[in-house]
Parts: structure tokens; C-alpha cells; sequence
């Protein structure tokens, strides 16, 4: 989870300095916004534009340059405004719509059970310790994505490494490289889709670009955007899920209890320790005020998910976790307005799924390590961890 030093620190601006200016290690300044009331609007405000070359000012005097770092990482939902972002999402969206994500429900299950009888297999007399990651939330979503976008079975191990160096700040060691092998890679793939398309989202991709629908740039930043935003948020949100039920037994018993908990849990979860920290950067179109805090046009937004969902004057007593909780759905972990996460409906089915099986499945499970001893990996805005062993039992 996040570390609770940050949730406290998060409370503490919340009620002092809602927005707050924050240091960037390049010397840029950026505008942390804390409050849910301020947060929601941030999200919504069409002031505050996605497109980089808003702030390109601003990261030029910081020394940052704008953030392509070794690649494509441009042309994407996350990295555009309407009118271009209008047109990313319509070739998206009926991708997810609630009633496909649903047909996909029996397919998600049996990989889950695919997945558990795996671990199962392996147990002494029952019994013994796995690290739920690579054995479970890592594949599961991965399997998932890639059924959807078309991608062969033998390519997605490499997905995980690409995607953490992607994530990873400017100028991290290996950042570069991941970023333009993973390009490399998705322009061959959308080669062979020209050449055999198939019944697949990659192949609409291609068909969507032929038809001057797509520029090459957003083809190949869709593609990673997909695939990034497609498995390892779902990731997090499973194993955060998981470990918020092993610290909280009594929570993890109402759920086993009555599986018909599992929903309202997952929203919970969500609100509780969401997969994203913060949401990906905005930037001033023009000069404008939050909370009575001046923002100077180009500057970078950043909301701080995390912090509104804890929000106390929305969330009563936040920082416990209630799987009952009457108004959990009303997070922000997926966003809000035009760039609401346009995979929420799948996460969340994947999440149920995963979870629910798991319970089912080992009537005993408890971390294998005490909690403090867990570790996350440091990103620009996931909240990951780096392994999650447990012990479980089949009886």
C-alpha cells in the first residue's frame, strides 16, 4: 500500500494547503492538489489540458525536454485533448461497454481457476507459500489483455519489464531501452496485423490507421497505453485487494462470509489503496485558480488520487477499511470526466474474479512475512508491489 507516512502527510495538507507546490528533483515546479472537492475538479476541468506541449515551457526551463523519453510515448487517450482524444476514446470505448466486458466473465474465471488449481499443484499435503504476484495478479490480467488486443502467448512475459521501465521516472536507468524495445516490438506486431489481421482490438487498430482514423504516433501509443493501463493497474488492484483483507481478518471473514460483498469490496479496495497514487500529469491551458492558489499557465497538475479518497469530509473515518462502506464507489481511483479509465468495467471484473476465487478456493491464506517487510516498487504513478508471499491452505 501506499506508505502510511504519505496518507498522513496527505491528511495534513488537505486541511492546510489543499494545493501545493512541490519541487520536482529537475527543479520544475508542480501544483499537488490534495482535496476531493479540488481533485474532482481538477479531473473535469478543461482548463487544464493533457497534451505535454501545454507545459513544454515549463519542462524546457526545468531541463526535462518534452517526456518522450527513448520512444513513442505520445498520441495516446492519456496524452491528448479534444478534439483528438474525442476520436481516440470512440475507437476504444465499445471495446469495454459493459455488456462485452460481461461476455468475457466465463473466460475470466476459468483462467482463474486455471491459475489457482497451478498453485495448488505445487503445495506440500496442501499447504505452503507462494508469492501471489507472478504466480497469479501478474498473469491473470496479462492473459486477459492480451487475449483482447491479439497478442501471441509467447511475447507476454516480456510485458511486465517493459511496462515497470516505462513507468519509471525520467532518467531512470533502463528507462530508455524498455521504452524503444517495446515500441520496436508493438510496430513489427502491427506489421503482422496488416499482413493477417485477425478478429482483435490490435487488428481494428491497424484497420482504424489504414483508414486515416489513427496516425502511425497514436497507433503505437494506443498500443502501449492498452497494455500498460490494461494489466498492470489490474495487477495492483489485485494484490493491493488481497493484502488489505490479510491486515484486516475481520474484514476478510464478512467476505468469505457473503460473496456477495465481493463488489461493494472491490470499490472499497479502490477508494482504500488504489492502483494509482496520483493521476498522470495536467497541464495549465491558460492562467487560472484552484482553491484560491494561482496556477501560471504550462504549469504541471497533479492530483493526488490517493489523497481524495481518504478524504475524511467524503469518506468518514478513511483510513479504515469497511467493506460495507456506503458511498466507496464514489473513489476516484479511475478518474472522472472525458479521461475516466475506459477499461474500469474489465478491472473491476478481473478483480472480483480473482479475488473471489482465490477465497473460494483456499479456505486459508495469511501473509507468509510480517507486513512491514513487504516492498513497492517506486514509479511515477503506480502504487505496485514488488512480491506478495502468502501461505495457503486447500483444506
Amino acid at each position: 500500500m501506499t506508505d502510511p507516512e504519505t496518507y498522513r502527510r496527505y491528511a495534513q495538507l488537505r486541511g492546510e494547503c489543499p494545493v501545493s507546490r512541490v519541487r520536482q528533483p529537475n527543479g520544475m515546479e508542480t501544483f499537488l492538489v490534495t482535496r476531493f472537492a479540488e481533485v474532482s475538479e481538477a479531473l473535469t476541468d478543461a482548463r487544464l489540458g493533457k497534451n505535454p506541449r501545454h507545459g513544454a515551457a515549463m519542462l524546457a526551463a526545468g531541463g526535462a525536454g518534452m517526456p518522450r523519453e527513448g520512444g513513442n510515448l505520445g498520441g495516446h487517450l492519456l496524452a491528448s485533448d479534444p478534439p483528438e482524444h474525442t476520436r481516440l476514446r470512440k475507437l476504444l470505448a465499445r471495446e469495454f461497454t459493459m455488456r462485452r466486458v460481461e461476455s468475457m466473465r466465463p473466460a475470466v474465471q476459468r483462467l482463474a481457476d486455471r491459475l489457482v488449481d497451478d498453485i495448488a499443484r505445487d503445495l506440500t499435503d496442501g499447504t505452503g507459500e507462494v508469492d501471489l504476484l507472478p504466480a497469479y495478479a501478474v498473469p491473470l490480467p496479462i492473459i486477459v489483455i492480451s487475449g483482447l488486443l491479439g497478442i501471441p502467448q509467447a511475447d507476454q512475459e516480456r510485458f511486465r519489464a517493459w511496462t515497470r521501465a516505462i513507468l519509471q521516472p525520467l532518467g531512470s536507468p533502463g528507462k530508455a531501452d524498455g521504452v524503444r524495445e517495446f515500441s520496436a516490438y508493438l510496430s513489427d506486431l502491427m506489421e503482422a496485423k496488416r499482413a493477417h489481421p485477425g478478429d482483435d482490438l490490435f487488428s481494428a487498430l491497424v484497420a482504424a490507421e489504414a483508414d486515416d482514423r489513427l496516425s502511425p504516433q497514436e497507433l503505437i501509443g494506443t498500443a502501449i497505453l492498452l497494455i500498460v493501463a490494461g494489466h498492470e493497474t489490474t495487477v495492483s488492484l489485485i494484490a493491493n485487494g488481497v493484502l488489505a483483507l490479510l491486515r484486516h481478518p475481520g474484514q476478510l471473514e464478512q467476505v468469505r462470509a457473503r460473496t456477495e460483498l465481493l463488489p461493494a469490496a472491490i470499490e472499497e479496495f479502490l477508494r482504500y489503496d488504489a492502483p494509482l497514487d496520483r493521476a498522470t500529469a495536467r497541464w495549465a491551458v491558460e492562467d487560472l485558480e484552484i482553491a484560491g492558489t494561482p496556477v501560471p499557465k504550462g504549469a504541471m497538475v497533479i492530483a493526488a488520487l490517493g489523497s481524495a479518497n481518504r478524504d475524511e469530509t467524503v469518506f468518514p473515518d478513511p483510513d479504515r477499511l469497511d467493506v460495507n462502506r456506503e458511498h466507496a464507489h464514489r473513489h476516484l481511483a479511475f478518474g472522472r470526466g472525458i479521461h475516466h479509465c475506459v477499461g474500469a468495467p474489465l478491472a473491476r471484473l478481473e478483480a472480483e474474479t480473482a479475488i473471489g476465487t482465490l477465497l473460494r478456493r483456499f479456505p486459508s491464506i495469511e501473509l507468509a512475512v510480517p507486513a512491514e517487510k513487504l516492498h513497492w516498487t517506486p514509479t511515477i504513478v503506480m502504487n505496485s508491489l514488488d512480491a506478495l508471499p502468502v501461505r495457503v491452505s486447500v483444506r
